[in-house]
């Protein structure tokens, strides 16, 4: 039997859970080591375990991986999540790297001295720009691609939670994307995944903010 994933980031979601979630939907078990402090950064980076001195990294048959898409990617191709042939492969990058933009827009709101603002902009790009991309696609069809689940579909999930958090009501005309929701949530490993105690981290708080600005060295203005 392999030996299971190992995941090095903080204690909370940023660029690290679009690949828990992406393990989940894989039914894949793995472990996580959680950054408390500056030395832990920097000792992976003197041992030559970050590439571009970067997390996530993401320990895997017998690689370590960083770049968050790359990780991403091999993920999706390694359990099949990353469509059948060159042409849908593409497609789900498409969707895939929209639904990356709009979920860091949202990540980086801790950070930002004016979340308020920011929250604005990130509601009306969201209605008029990304939502209605996916609505269209799932207007006559169950999967973004291909007809079977792929990674742009967990992404998707990923995405819509993250929205419902910050904008109730948000998915109330994009009905196919709030059906689709509903159906992504009756699979059984995410079920698992939301329920109360699982790997799934919370959205981030001061606590978080405060040990990644102290892990990373962050200079905010």
């Amino acid at each position: 039997m392999s030996e299971r994933p190992v995941l090095t980031y903080f204690n909370g979601r940023g660029k690290m859970e679009s690949i828990r979630w992406l393990l989940t939907v894989a039914e894949v078990n793995y472990d996580e080591i959680l950054l408390t402090s500056r030395e832990q950064f920097v000792k992976l980076m003197d041992d030559g375990a970050l590439m571009f001195q970067q997390v996530p990294l993401v320990e895997i048959d017998g690689m370590k991986l960083v770049q968050t898409k790359a990780i991403l990617n091999y993920i999706a191709e390694k359990y099949n999540l990353h469509g059948n042939d060159i042409k849908e492969r593409v497609q789900i990058n498409m969707y895939s790297e929209g639904l990356m933009d709009l979920m860091e827009m949202i990540m980086i709101l801790p950070f930002s001295p004016d979340p308020k603002t920011k929250l604005e902009n990130i509601e009306t790009k969201a209605k008029q720009r990304y939502l209605p991309v996916f609505e269209k696609a799932l207007t006559e069809c169950v999967h973004l691609v291909g007809g079977r689940l792929t990674c742009a579909d967990v992404y998707l999930l990923e995405c819509t939670l993250m929205l419902e958090e910050k904008f109730t009501g948000i998915l109330g005309d994009f009905r196919s994307v709030k059906a689709f929701q509903g159906r992504m949530i009756q699979i059984p490993a995410i079920q698992r995944f939301l329920l109360p105690g699982s790997k799934r981290k919370p959205q981030p708080d001061e606590a978080y903010v405060k040990n990644a600005i102290k892990v990373l060295d962050l200079k905010l203005p």
